[in-house]
């Protein structure tokens, strides 16, 4: 019988703080933190600009309700709406998926995922895209798992500073 209860939810003005602690996990998981250059109140402009149609990305956010009433935030997903001029339509572009460790195996990544699934049912939006590593097997077995589709592609970056 599970001790707990995964609550999945489109992130607040007031959930910034916890996910840019989110963020920095992430990158300290690849030992990437050098490279986060936005800060709390870049993410809140972004998030909640005024009109709110114009906000650049979204996120999920991932709480485990433990058996005492304890919520906890477990992780979070970001993401984006892009365009497909192949398809001719909106598709959402997943950026992060990030668990902390005490809650990995427990269901919370495929519940944010799920989320995000249903979030893109909810806008009419038909397809979800994000990138892997071609080395992370743990996760691509994992999206597998849940039905997606794993195409080997490379990442070009070009920086225009």
């Amino acid at each position: 019988m599970p001790t707990h209860h995964i609550t999945v939810r489109e992130i607040t003005e007031n959930d910034i703080d916890n996910l840019y602690d989110l963020i920095i996990a992430i990158a300290r998981h690849h030992d990437q933190e050098q490279y986060v250059l936005t800060t709390p109140e870049k993410l809140r402009e972004d998030a909640f600009p005024p009109p709110p149609e114009t906000a650049t990305f979204g996120a999920l956010l991932a709480e485990v309700t433990d058996a005492q009433g304890q919520v906890t935030v477990a992780g979070y997903a970001s993401f984006t709406w892009n365009y497909s001029i192949w398809s001719g339509g909106r598709y959402m572009n997943i950026d992060d998926v990030f668990v902390w460790n005490q809650f990995r195996g427990q269901k919370v990544g495929e519940n944010l995922m799920l989320a995000a699934q249903d979030l893109c049912k909810t806008k009419g939006v038909e397809r979800l895209r994000w990138e892997v590593q071609q080395d992370n097997h743990k996760a691509i077995k994992f999206y597998q798992r849940l039905g997606a589709r794993v195409d080997i592609k490379g990442v070009c970056k070009w920086a225009v500073t």
